[in-house]
């Protein structure tokens, strides 16, 4: 088993930036992938980042691509998400996931938090 939780999140203005962290439970985060989803009002949950068990490889939806980086940090069991330039079109809940296959698809992660709450006003 394992436990993710986020924060980070909040209310902000367009142009601002957020950086997320997901805390993860477990002496073998280093194993997981962990990618980044979110869910808009009304929209499914999309995929936003990724990135390997070493960090050495990032992958990024078109949508948030030069403005958002994802990083972890294996010895704190911490992931990342570092969001520049923020639009209101980001406002979602985001999600921390963990998988073993690194994929931009939502079923394929096994774990999940519990969201943390991005808003972004013009």
């Amino acid at each position: 088993q394992v436990q993710l939780v986020e924060s980070g999140g909040g209310l902000v203005q367009a142009g601002d930036s957020l950086r997320l962290s997901c805390a993860a439970s477990g002496r073998t985060f280093s194993s997981y992938v962990m990618g980044w989803f979110r869910q808009a009002p009304g929209k499914e949950r999309e995929f936003v980042a990724r990135i390997s068990w070493s960090g050495g490889s990032t992958y990024y939806a078109d949508s948030v691509k030069g403005r958002f980086t994802i990083s972890r940090d294996n010895a704190k069991n911490q992931v990342y998400l570092q969001m520049n330039s923020l639009k209101p079109e980001d406002t979602a809940v985001y999600y921390c996931a963990a998988g073993s296959i690194t994929t931009t698809q939502a079923e394929t992660y096994r774990y999940w938090g519990q969201g943390t709450q991005v808003t972004v006003s013009s």
